[in-house]
């Protein structure tokens, strides 16, 4: 997607998303607006926000939190790995199955090992933290909303002195969010321009040529890789702790596929080839019609909306709480879902399709769209009071909804 395309998305906002979806990137950027960074630097060249400001991501994860999560045995591999330049530590020398019934706990840190190895320079990984560290599933969530492709995080904690991974680059584009330490990156020309998922970096590609960047980031900057960029990070006297933000772009090749395999509807697709390869129809024209931009992009979206994991961490209140739904129990629209409703009633988000009678779809494109917290009185739709009620307790207990947090309306759940 071309950087004036996806400028012109943002500044339409995606409906049924979070409203504070821009704080996120925002947030990742300023000074810097999102506008200038779309327009000279999205797939196009490297961004370094300096700020040196101690805090600015400690909410997001800090050091503190990469070893309780480590040193309280609660993550296993992939979870977390162990990395470090020259050197390929093997899984086995830092985890260890914990014997259980019925199924032992395969893969769990060996935190003695773990904390030598990192005495001696390793580098520690924690991976995928959008599935399952709530900060950053959330924060995620809101450039997802924004951005409109799939957002992943990382974290990279460096003991001083040390280097993780040796020059490479990524397949998808990154912000580097510096929490804390500092971490020097030596920044080179790309020896493949905007690489797909599959085409890692390796020597048949190459030596890096002369730095380009030779930059040090201290806690509060950001750093804004395209992908293909390469690069390697060193630590300095300091440890370092720095989230990766791994943005999966949808690219033409990804829409063009989409679009190809929307034809499968189509008879002339499914007819044999000859072996003499000929045409007998105009397969390419038939798949023009499936290329215009509004079909594009609502295959993009949906596909996201689809593959999105719910982000839930209040559920089993919410369902005893949705038991007890009265008519002036406020509720609100969860901000971190993405959602689809079409025009026969059908609801889409996080892997699920719910569908409704078509006369309340007046009430599902209230709920859709609500930035404020409201009760069943205010569905605009012809419901009678035990009918919304019996609507929104199911899209509680699906997640779309949740009841406010309000001291009356606890369900009388503790922890």
């Amino acid at each position: 997607m071309r950087a004036t395309t996806l400028t012109a998305a943002i500044r339409t906002p995606i409906p049924t998303t979070a409203t504070r979806s821009r704080e996120a990137l925002e947030r990742c950027l300023e000074p810097i607006s999102v506008e200038q960074f779309l327009d000279h630097h999205w797939e196009q060249r490297p961004l370094v926000v300096p700020r040196s400001e101690p805090g600015r991501f400690d909410d997001l994860l800090s050091a503190g939190d990469v070893e309780r999560l480590v040193c309280s045995h609660g993550l296993r591999f992939p979870g977390f790995r162990l990395v470090k330049a020259g050197e390929s530590p093997r899984v086995a020398d830092y985890t260890v199955d914990l014997p259980w019934r019925p199924a032992s706990f395969s893969g769990s840190p060996d935190v003695t090992r773990i904390a030598a190895a990192f005495d001696r320079g390793a580098t520690l990984v924690l991976q995928a933290l959008h599935l399952h560290w709530p900060a950053l599933a959330v924060f995620c969530r809101e450039l997802e909303a924004q951005l409109g492709h799939p957002v992943q995080a990382n974290a990279y904690y460096t003991p001083r002195d040390s280097q993780g991974l040796p020059v490479h680059h990524d397949t998808h584009d990154v912000l580097v969010l510096q929490v804390s330490g500092e971490k020097r990156w030596l920044v080179y020309e790309p020896a493949l321009e905007l690489p797909l998922r599959d085409q890692r970096y390796g020597p048949e590609l190459g030596a890096p040529g002369e730095t380009v960047q030779d930059i040090t980031l201290r806690a509060g900057d950001t750093l804004y890789l395209p992908r293909g960029w390469l690069h390697e990070a060193l630590t300095s006297s300091r440890d370092s702790l720095h989230l990766t933000i791994g943005i999966n772009v949808h690219t033409w090749l990804d829409a063009l596929r989409a679009a190809l395999e929307a034809c499968a509807d189509d008879v002339e697709f499914r007819r044999s080839v000859p072996a003499e390869g000929a045409l007998e129809v105009d397969l390419l024209e038939r798949l023009r019609a499936r290329l215009e931009p509004e079909q594009i992009a609502a295959r993009m979206r949906g596909k996201l909306v689809r593959m999105r994991r719910p982000i839930l961490p209040d559920q089993l209140q919410q369902v005893r709480l949705a038991s007890a739904l009265e008519a002036e129990t406020p509720l609100e629209r969860r901000a971190t879902v993405l959602a689809d409703l079409d025009a026969g009633a059908t609801l889409t988000f996080e892997g699920k399709q719910l569908r409704f009678p078509l006369h309340v779809r007046d009430d599902l494109e209230f709920v859709c769209n609500v930035a404020h917290p409201f009760c069943a009185a205010d569905l605009p739709g012809s419901l009678d009071e035990s009918s919304r009620l019996v609507l929104l307790r199911r899209l509680v207990r699906e997640g779309f909804l949740a009841v406010t947090p309000s001291p009356r309306n606890d369900g009388g759940v503790r922890g």
